[in-house]
């Protein structure tokens, strides 16, 4: 184990339980050992993405302020 994995491992024991299996769960994911099922997308959600790559296709995209807006709405 690196030094920085055991860092990131001490630093995580003092958090919660249930932060502690959220960490848990993202190392496993990206170490390739917990499968994740697949998502069953509502026929809204499949309509809201058809679009957006419709939109794509014409070059249609969030302008800045846009995107500046959502990340504020966000806290980001």
């Amino acid at each position: 184990m690196t030094k920085l994995l055991d860092q990131a491992l001490e630093i995580a024991r003092s958090l919660p339980a249930d932060a502690q299996d959220d960490i848990a769960r993202i190392v496993l994911q990206l170490a390739g050992a917990e499968a994740s099922a697949p998502v069953i997308l509502s026929e809204d959600e499949r309509s809201a993405i058809a679009a957006s790559k419709e939109a794509s296709k014409r070059g249609e995209f969030a302008t800045e302020a846009q995107v500046r807006a959502t990340w504020a709405k966000h806290g980001l």
